[in-house]
């Protein structure tokens, strides 16, 4: 087995972010005989949970910038992957090496394996197991799809973290923002410290009911919004200076208001943890300053030159996400020529986002990759339903080239709506830059 073929062979197993709804195997009953056959590498990890509908990828990637700073061995466990499936598994920021796939791919073929777990629940135990056979210190584990049934939920966390509540996966998780927090509200524990992000008080009520169950004693929900740890915000150069933290004033690259939301939370986690770990006010600074170099993240609000022309690439996918994205793009078409390259997946409410998108922008729809993906036809005529018209593009490598013809050298291009989208177009990025070295 290579590499190809063990990619290949996990995916084969059911993979979410190519099958949806039908690859997801609510239930922890895989993912504990899997980790008993290890020898529970689980148990073994010292971890930080974190769950929520958004924020969660950019949070811990926060934590584990802060915490690698500080001089901690930290894995981290994030999804879903936009360009190999090796970034979701990362120490110190850097990948799990490809062998050590193949090499766990190989185990789980074995007949002795004694299931045949899921996509994300393999790649979750290869994450326990490569956690531990590397001794990490710490390990930031974010949550797959809910929290309660989640194949992450069988550890047993230092803290857990929920970043915050909106509608999305609503066919398994519910169909209400009180029912989808009842699931994330599955990874609380009876005595770990819970932070949570933004919430609703109907959310609000939910988690404190979920804490309560386990008696007095349980440790107090904290509201990252109540306190967020900051005197104010200053957005400045494409960075968010945040003034007045219990660090000194610290800046991150992450900007927008979803970004604020996230750095309160982070803030809040980062004052439970240093209870356990010495995190010294540079190590924040430093791993805010640069929380993508040191943990892999991308495609968060990401600006970057294509062919002249000045592109953004964001992953955010549903109504919660583009709560936020569509004023911040509104304001970039208010003061020059804005040109958005989308696509989404039809398990989206694309109803809902499109009341968010930009009126005053020229669109270009494509088609994701992969079996999930909305056709551009009916992506534009949603669009057109709405009175925005645009041009359906044969695929996104036809798209962006397109659109950074015509914005260059003044207009800004946004990439984004699906990961699949803002996947391909990493891709061509990449091989646009090895071409210009």
């Amino acid at each position: 087995m290579n590499y190809q073929k063990a990619v290949a062979y996990l995916e084969g197993l059911g993979a979410f972010h190519k099958a949806g709804a039908s690859a997801y195997h609510p239930g922890l009953q895989n993912i504990k005989a899997l980790d008993e056959w290890l020898g529970a590498p689980s148990k073994e990890l010292k971890c930080i949970h974190v769950a929520g509908t958004n924020g969660k990828g950019s949070s811990s990637a926060l934590l584990a910038a802060v915490l690698s700073v500080a001089g901690y061995r930290t894995g981290l466990y994030s999804s879903p992957h936009l360009v190999d499936m090796c970034e979701r598994i990362r120490i110190d920021g850097l990948p799990v090496p490809r062998d050590f796939v193949v090499e766990f791919a190989s185990r789980l073929a074995d007949p002795s394996c004694p299931v045949r777990p899921s996509y994300f629940e393999a790649l979750t135990a290869m994450a326990f197991e490569w956690f531990r056979r590397s001794r990490v210190d710490v390990a930031i584990v974010e949550v797959g799809l809910g929290g309660r049934l989640d194949s992450t939920n069988i550890i047993s966390p230092l803290l857990s973290v929920i970043t915050n509540i909106s509608l999305d996966h609503t066919a398994i998780l519910g169909d209400s923002l009180e029912a989808i927090a009842a699931e994330k509200a599955g990874i609380i524990k009876p005595d770990v410290p819970l932070v949570v992000g933004h919430a609703q008080q109907s959310v609000r009520r939910v988690f404190l009911e979920a804490a309560a169950a386990f008696g007095p004693d349980r440790p107090p929900v904290i509201f990252a919004e109540d306190n967020p740890l900051y005197a104010k915000v200053e957005e400045r150069h494409e960075q968010c200076l945040y003034r007045g933290t219990p660090w000194g004033d610290v800046a991150c690259p992450l900007t927008g208001s979803f970004q604020h939301e996230n750095a309160a939370t982070v803030f809040n986690a980062l004052v439970q943890l240093s209870t356990r770990f010495d995190i010294t006010p540079q190590a924040v600074k430093t791993g805010f300053a640069h929380v993508a170099t040191l943990s892999g993240l991308t495609a968060r609000w990401m600006p970057c030159t294509f062919r002249g022309a000045k592109f953004i690439a964001d992953t955010g996918h549903n109504p919660g996400a583009w709560e936020h994205l569509g004023p911040r793009l509104e304001r970039i078409a208010a003061e020059r020529p804005l040109f958005m390259v989308v696509g989404f997946l039809a398990d989206k409410d694309l109803e809902a986002i499109v009341n968010y998108m930009p009126r005053a922008a020229s669109y270009r729809f494509v088609t994701p990759a992969g079996d999930r993906a909305r056709a551009a036809d009916d992506t534009a005529a949603v669009f057109a339903a709405h009175g925005i018209e645009g041009r359906v593009c044969a695929d996104v490598d036809s798209a962006i080239a397109d659109a950074a013809r015509e914005a260059a050298p003044e207009g800004v291009v946004f990439v984004g709506g699906s990961n699949f989208v803002v996947s391909s177009f990493l891709k061509v990025l990449s091989v646009e830059n090895a071409k210009s070295d």
